[in-house]
């Protein structure tokens, strides 16, 4: 079987269930709160200056951090479960070079990721767009910033699928691979920030803002870099598991 069906096999196998319409609907429910915190919310002396300026607005509307962590548990839940319902099996006889199957299924999971951190940070800017007319502030983001959180949004979403893919390739299990993940990029980084203080420009979340233009830890180019690091390590760490490990 070729790599075009391979990944189109393994998009299907994506689209087929109701996994991602249960990470859309988390998603809707996160732009609800953004748009509930503009109603309602207020700094300490009862104004509204949190969303008064262009990059106040725009930080607000900022998802990348976001995508990167709900699509690390997109991919570890997406890869641990075709071990857990032992529909891997299949997959791995219709493809016996594993090493091309796991490829497939981390650029369709990639792909997924992608795709629904689009449509969450979209949801999102429509969500504070649609919440600004009740405040005494007007839509301050320009296209091109919108575009920015869009963009950033899309490739945190790809490297954080890919990330959780590779983590659920290794554990195989879908508890342990969320955990795995929620420790990773939740419970991991402040501990290692505070034992090694040099690290925190490195940090999954950091990185995220400074894609998105709400931060300036580190360069773009070096967050990509780092972004892409964070997604690689565990990616290869489930490449060489699925090798050299029985399936079942």
């Amino acid at each position: 079987m070729n790599m075009d069906r391979l990944i189109r096999s393994e998009l299907r196998k994506l689209s087929s269930t109701k996994m991602p319409l249960a990470f859309l609907g988390v998603l809707a429910s996160i732009a609800a709160i953004n748009a509930f915190a503009v109603v309602v919310g207020t700094d300490m002396d009862g104004s509204k200056t949190f969303i008064s300026t262009e990059a106040d607005q725009q930080s607000l509307m900022a998802f990348a951090a976001n995508a990167f962590m709900g699509s690390g548990l997109f991919g570890a839940i997406a890869v641990a479960r075709e071990y857990g319902h032992r529909t891997v099996v299949p997959t791995f006889l219709a493809s016996p070079r594993r090493h091309r199957a796991v490829l497939a299924q981390l650029i369709a999971v990639a792909l997924g990721g992608a795709v629904l951190s689009f449509i969450g940070a979209g949801m999102t800017i429509v969500a504070i767009a649609l919440a600004l007319p009740t405040t005494e502030f007007g839509f301050l983001v320009s296209a091109g910033n919108v575009t920015e959180v869009l963009a950033s949004s899309t490739f945190t979403g790809a490297a954080g699928a890919v990330l959780g893919a590779g983590i659920g390739a290794v554990i195989r299990n879908v508890g342990g691979s969320v955990t795995t993940t929620v420790l990773a990029l939740i419970v991991a980084p402040p501990l290692v920030v505070q034992l090694a203080n040099g690290t925190a420009s490195w940090m999954p979340n950091v990185l995220a803002n400074v894609l998105a233009g709400v931060g300036d830890e580190v360069s773009r180019p070096a967050a990509i870099a780092a972004m892409l690091a964070w997604a690689a390590v565990p990616a290869i760490f489930g490449l060489l598991a699925v090798q050299y490990r029985d399936v079942v």
